[in-house]
């Protein structure tokens, strides 16, 4: 079933598309052009108990499955997968805004998740200690946790999921994936490739929905453990109502990166590195620069440098192969990233490169704004510690790299935190010092691969472990400690 093509999306329940019941849906339309593309059903807590109840019904057999069995759906997934890429990025273009080269770029991280998790026949091996005491052994196993879910944002409709599910699906747990509101069909044919590697009805679900819906799988007894990434705002919801129910939960929120240039750093490279930081996929990604942080000498070359090339940068629809930015998700977002730019403005910002009012021609009903510099923000500016999620980038002048670590550590957020240099002490120094979860170093997007965590820190991450790699694996597995006592004696009775 093609069901991206329906107007009307439907759920995926017990290895089936099942037409929702729900009274109320959303609009799916292309941030680009405003065409309506789908609609997706608010799906009541009774379709999200029939999800987990086709998920524990799975479950038992599941998880007796071997895991060298488990994984070969994966391997499956992964060459499906590289098959119809082209396919999903320009799905993922045409849903999210995101230019085709960024959706490519997601679709590489998605992949290359499910080829972690294919080695979790080697990552789920437990402990074993012999003779801890005269005739006792003692093991770690590791078991799967149950029924587990995922509430997905709008930004990255295909790799975030991949973030859980294939280590969830490899662990021996089954899963229900929700996917956002505003980018469902990314989903709608990812599972339709996943239906078609034969995986076993209701190991993998999928429930559309808003917040009626969230807050059902948050309270039903059957889900074991949550992963959300979001809003901060959204991910202490999150994590309070899963931790009130009783659940494990890995709740990414938001962030707002600082980037530190000192005067030794490649001015040339550190402008073109930071600006596709900044404005690529619009600003809207949990590790975009959010924040420029020149310190001393570096401020004059690098305000020019990077006011030049944002004014330079190409602004369309994504399809396009010679645009370098597409539009924000919605005009909602569009108005609320503009009156954060005029607040900027407000309380004494400068707006060097101002792309508010932006229009395209032929794109009339598309949400677009182009990028935007705010300069000489201070910390004490209201608008400096607010998570813009846009365009836009804002610059602070500081006099020394010891000001602008402590600049980096009082804020609320800790998702990432770059430094542009040329000093390895300096680079030692502020991986050391940074609080924050991911570190770069002469790099604008510090994303870890898939066989690390992605790390966070403050109000940018609640929780213990984080999505991808081995703590993905821990996250998705209880562990088992057995202590065995096998009397000598009871062997001469044979």
């Amino acid at each position: 079933m093609n069901s991206a093509t329906t107007s009307f999306l439907p759920n995926y329940i017990r290895g089936e598309w099942v037409a929702s019941k729900a009274t109320e849906h959303l609009d799916v339309s292309n941030p680009a052009t405003g065409e309506l593309l789908a609609r997706t059903p608010i799906s009541p807590k009774e379709e999200v108990d029939l999800a987990v109840k086709a998920a524990t019904a799975a479950f038992q057999e599941w998880r007796r499955t071997p895991v060298t069995e488990r994984i070969q759906y994966l391997i499956k997934l992964k060459n499906l997968l590289e098959e119809h890429c082209e396919d999903i990025a320009r799905t993922i273009t045409i849903e999210c805004g995101k230019t085709l080269a960024e959706s490519r770029g997601e679709m590489r991280r998605a992949i290359e998740n499910v080829e972690v998790a294919s080695g979790a026949p080697i990552l789920l091996q437990g402990d074993f200690s012999e003779d801890i005491s005269s005739g006792i052994d003692e093991i770690m196993i590791r078991q799967p946790l149950g029924v587990c879910a995922a509430i997905c944002p709008f930004n990255f409709p295909a790799m975030i999921p991949f973030w859980f599910m294939p280590y969830a699906i490899a662990t021996g747990n089954t899963y229900i994936i929700k996917p956002s509101e505003r980018v469902p069909l990314t989903m709608q044919k990812v599972i339709g490739l996943i239906h078609q590697t034969g995986l076993p009805s209701g190991v993998l679900n999928l429930v559309h929905g808003s917040r009626e819906t969230v807050d059902a799988i948050l309270d039903h007894p059957g889900i074991r453990a949550v992963s959300f990434v979001g809003s901060t705002a959204v991910a202490k919801h999150v994590y309070a109502r899963a931790a009130a129910s009783g659940k494990r939960a890995q709740c990414q929120g938001g962030a707002k990166n600082p980037i530190l240039v000192l005067p030794d750093a490649d001015f040339e490279m550190s402008t073109r590195i930071i600006a596709d930081s900044a404005f690529g996929c619009a600003g809207q990604r949990c590790l975009a620069a959010s924040l420029v942080i020149t310190v001393g000498n570096a401020r004059k070359p690098f305000t020019e440098a990077i006011v030049e090339t944002a004014a330079s940068r190409v602004v369309g629809n994504g399809l396009d192969e010679k645009v370098h930015m597409g539009p924000v998700i919605s005009p909602q977002s569009r108005e609320r990233i503009e009156s954060l730019i005029e607040k900027g403005v407000h309380q004494g910002a400068t707006a060097l490169v101002d792309g508010r009012n932006t229009r395209i021609d032929g794109l009339g009903k598309g949400s677009f704004i182009r990028p935007t510099i705010l300069d000489n923000l201070s910390p004490q500016h209201e608008i400096t510690g607010t998570e813009i999620f846009g365009p836009v980038l804002g610059l602070v002048h500081l006099d020394s790299i010891d000001d602008a670590i402590e600049f980096v550590n009082s804020g609320r957020y800790g998702n990432m935190a770059c430094l542009f240099t040329s000093s390895g002490a300096h680079a030692r120094r502020f991986r050391y010092e940074a609080d924050v979860g991911n570190i770069g170093i002469n790099v604008g997007v510090a994303a870890p691969m898939a066989f690390f965590p992605f790390s966070g820190a403050k109000e940018s991450f609640f929780g213990d472990l984080h999505g991808q790699g081995r703590h993905a694996i821990e996250f998705f597995t209880q562990t088992k400690v057995v202590v065995e006592r096998w009397p000598k004696e009871w062997s001469r009775k044979f």
